[in-house]
């Protein structure tokens, strides 16, 4: 049998996997002699046994745990259950990965009557021993009993009000104790401290699939398999006096990343008081005027903790009585910005290396560089200002909860969601917000850290807002009322709220993410490219380094007014030569379009996709929108009635597009490629350096690939014996059915690069329409039936393995193809990885993805090196 339950001495931080990062971080600054309030852990492994049982614990691990409880006992020089000289315990969840208040915590367990009376006694703190009580009471019946904590609050609130109270302050050792009388006629509470204890622990288990856990874990790509460990630990306590208090703080600060050590302090406090952003905390420079040692201590505490972690730590603490401990150690939530800034000063500083930069740096995280900021120079009706806890700038209708932003979020609206305070249970609403408001709590509030780590704009502790959830109003001291609807901005920079919709600025980029995006260009083998039509995107992925335009959608470009028409009637021609009347006028707009393409992208490839989507997709849809194209075009709207009809089809998406025009109307590719090829031979008469690729969509087999490479070959020769000029080019297709995949091995032979279309390969592979999915996708994850969004990323066991045969099969055919990738997976992390490790040459994606997929290509080749 498997050792179930650890010591704090008998671990470290290399034990995350085992022991949960808190317990491992707990055994690893014990080991380093800091003053933890000692304990010990239930291991995750056991978590997973609970739930293989029937979510039943383990025979006999009450039998293990009561053993190291006896040792905790000792080294503590308290009991357990004992009036004469309590022991209390912290009863924690802890995971692999950090979840901050995600899980069940439950605090001041071991209190009952007896034992209450008993510590009141032994500290010569009755009020104190009391308020403990009834919080632990409340706690334990919400988390445990799942009683539901609002009744508790009111009950309190109701005895204030009829005794003319107003703070918990003001509350005596008498008052606790009736509030506990009261509390006992809602609950049947355990007296036993060994039956609260099994209970507790099992609460901790159970709370793995709360929905809010459920929720983060989809959010950050956690894997349910991995469980949660149970900490038990010996309790201290920051509500003892004005001499005691809890603290949150940052060795280096979340928002910004500057190296200054960053906190906040509430005296005479729990620590949950802190975290939950009931009341609002003090710098914790205060502490430093107030308890001078207790400060010097916590201080080069974070300097050693950060030294030896090698990375910005977030710490809890507390001072009992102006003894300092400390309570947890792990790896600070941060923005964007300040993930980046804090990664390049520590390869600086000589404490990391350039790919250990590389990983503390989340792809996602690289977008806080690339969203609009609110325009300083038109901020107007700042209506209230709080703490600039997550930046950024966000407008959206004000909501007041998280089930409602999910509903007015699914409308298709901008939500900004604005609460008392969050809580994980409000983690749905803040993982579709734009932006999150609360009106109490601090920088290190559950709101704040949570919106940091989504890349969220948040601002906290805004006092000057008084919020009315029934009235679905947030009223200003200066008696400015905010209604639910109302469009409000957050500057999550500055802290401020302002009414309306207040202009954005692009966002900047700073020395820090210039100098992370050149080591990730010089650690990472893939390619990066852009999807792009326009020569105004084609700049900004070159301004962000793309190395190339990897999707050019041709059809893109016959959309504008003045070439929509030109278009219409080139597919309503009923004879060829009507048809190469209107070809003739295409080829001029496309010529100029590819000429500025390969202008923008002198020297770099441009992939550049043949017609594709069904031919109908451009004609109009009713009997209005015909007439009036008839006397656009001069052509009876009964006969582009007729022809309309006959183009209509009963499943689009696998119907009459991409090569199959090519097959049918072999006059409008070769009309493509020479437009291709002559804007090409302009580019090189102007002094550019033009890369044309040519790629044939959607093709099922190789005889379709010989048909139209014959087309592209006359076209391009047409182009060539005019011109006098060689053009270098390369023709290719897009592996986007399932059957080219599997015939990958035939196509080689005729190909010079394959890009693969994974949207479309997605699509064919599943049998699921991207445009219809929506309806069913996210009932599906809900009930587990898919592990992820296969459009979102990629699906690696099945359009994963079509690509890996493509890939194996053809190379060993023609060693020679490159090959690419130009779906929507193009940008995502988890799928440039598996793009890494099937070596292919190249990603590519919108320009505004192209230095997340930098970032993400490196990371991957770092990962591979590692054999993650």
């Amino acid at each position: 049998m498997a050792k179930r339950v650890y010591l704090f001495n008998e671990g470290s931080k290399d034990d995350r996997d085992l022991l949960g990062g808190k317990g491992a971080n707990l055994c690893e600054m014990t080991s380093l002699g800091l003053p933890v309030p000692y304990g010990f852990i239930i291991t995750t492994p056991t978590c997973r046994e609970f739930f293989e049982s029937g979510n039943k614990l383990p025979p006999l691990l009450e039998q293990e745990y009561r053993v190291a409880l006896d040792l905790v006992e000792k080294e503590m020089g308290a009991r357990f259950g004992d009036p004469e000289n309590p022991l209390l315990f912290s009863v924690r969840s802890g995971a692999a990965v950090s979840m901050p208040g995600m899980m069940n915590t439950v605090l001041n367990l071991g209190l009952n009557d007896e034992i209450a009376a008993g510590l009141a006694k032994k500290t010569g703190n009755p009020r104190f021993a009391y308020d403990s009580y009834r919080r632990f009471i409340q706690m334990f019946a919400d988390v445990v009993m799942e009683a539901g904590g609002e009744q508790f609050e009111h009950e309190i609130e109701k005895y204030k009000a009829a005794h003319g109270k107003t703070l918990d302050t003001e509350m005596s050792a008498e008052d606790w104790q009736e509030i506990i009388r009261i509390y006992k006629t809602l609950v049947d509470f355990p007296e036993d401290p060994f039956v609260q204890l099994k209970m507790a622990i099992e609460a901790v288990f159970m709370s793995w699939h709360t929905p809010r856990a459920y929720v983060y874990r989809e959010m950050n790509n956690i894997p349910e398999t991995l469980g949660t460990a149970v900490t038990v630990q010996a309790m201290v306590f920051g509500n003892f006096g004005e001499d005691s208090g809890s603290g949150v703080a940052f060795t280096r600060n979340p928002s910004t990343g500057e190296a200054q050590f960053f906190g906040e302090f509430l005296f005479n406090a729990a620590g949950e008081d802190v975290v939950a952003g009931i009341r609002t905390p003090l710098p914790v420079s205060e502490l430093k005027v107030r308890q001078p040692q207790v400060y010097e201590e916590l201080y080069k505490t974070q300097a050693l903790l950060e030294k030896h972690y090698r990375d910005m730590q977030d710490l809890e603490f507390t001072v009992q009585e102006g003894r300092f401990y400390m309570l947890q150690t792990r790896s600070g939530k941060r923005t964007g910005r300040a993930s980046v800034k804090i990664a390049v000063e520590m390869v600086r500083e000589g404490l990391i290396t350039e790919s250990e930069a590389l990983m503390r740096v989340s792809p996602e995280h690289v977008e806080a560089f690339l969203h609009p900021m609110v325009d300083p120079a038109e901020k107007t009706n700042i209506v209230a200002t709080g703490l600039p806890a997550s930046p950024g700038g966000a407008t959206g209708k004000v909501v007041f909860s998280a089930e409602e932003a999910v509903e007015v979020a699914a409308q298709g609206h901008s939500v900004i969601l604005v609460r008392r305070e969050t809580t994980p249970e409000d983690i749905h609403g803040m993982k579709v917000a734009a932006g999150i408001l609360t009106e109490l709590g601090g920088m290190t509030s559950h709101a704040a850290v949570v919106a940091r780590g989504m890349g969220v704009c948040a601002i906290t502790g805004c006092s000057a807002l008084k919020i009315d959830y029934a009235a679905g109003t947030a009223t200003t001291k200066e008696g400015t009322v905010v209604k639910r609807g109302d469009i409000i901005t957050l500057d999550g920079t500055a802290g401020d709220v302002m009414l309306g919709d207040i202009p954005k600025k692009e966002a900047s980029s700073s020395d820090d993410f210039q100098t992370l995006l050149s080591w990730a260009d010089k650690h990472r083998r893939l390619k990066v490219r852009a999807n792009a039509e326009t020569p105004e995107d084609a700049a900004k992925a070159l301004e962000l380094g793309a190395e190339g335009i990897g999707l050019c959608r041709t059809e893109h470009m016959f959309f504008e007014a003045e070439r929509i028409d030109v278009m219409r009637a080139m597919i309503l021609s009923e004879t060829k030569e009507e048809r190469q009347g209107y070809l003739n006028q295409l080829l001029t707009f496309q010529h100029d379009d590819m000429l500025a393409l390969f202008k923008v992208m002198d020297g770099l490839p441009v992939t550049v996709r043949l017609l594709d989507p069904p031919l109908h997709e451009f004609l109009p849809h009713n009997d209005d929108e015909m007439a009036a194209l008839a006397k656009r075009i001069g052509k009876p709207a009964s006969k582009i009635r007729e022809i309309t009809e006959g183009l209509a089809e009963v499943n689009p998406m696998l119907g009459f597009r991409g090569c199959r025009l090519s097959v049918v109307y072999p006059e409008i590719t070769e009309m493509q490629v020479k437009a291709i090829i002559s804007a090409a031979v302009d580019a090189i008469e102007e002094g550019y350096k033009p890369l044309p690729e040519i790629m044939i969509p959607l093709v099922v087999n190789v005889r379709e690939i010989r048909l139209i490479s014959e087309i592209i070959d006359r076209g391009i020769q047409a182009v060539l014996k005019e011109k006098h000029v060689s053009v270098p080019y390369r023709i290719g297709t897009m592996m986007e059915t399932p059957r080219a995949t599997l015939g990958a091995d035939r196509l080689a032979s005729e190909v010079e690069f394959m890009s693969f279309g994974t949207n479309d390969l997605t699509q064919m592979t599943y049998g699921f329409s991207r445009d219809d999915a929506g309806k069913f996708i996210p009932q599906y994850l809900e009930k587990k039936l898919i592990e992820s969004d296969p459009f979102v990323s990629l699906d690696q066991r099945a359009v994963g393995r079509l690509m890996e045969m493509a890939v194996d099969e053809s190379r060993a055919r023609n060693p020679s193809i490159k090959y690419g990738i130009c779906g929507e997976h193009g940008g995502d992390p988890r799928s440039i990885q598996f793009c890494h490790d099937l070596g292919l040459d190249y990603v590519s994606c919108s320009p505004f993805r192209v230095p997340v997929a930098r970032i993400a290509a490196a990371q991957a080749k770092v990962k591979h090196e590692l054999g993650n």
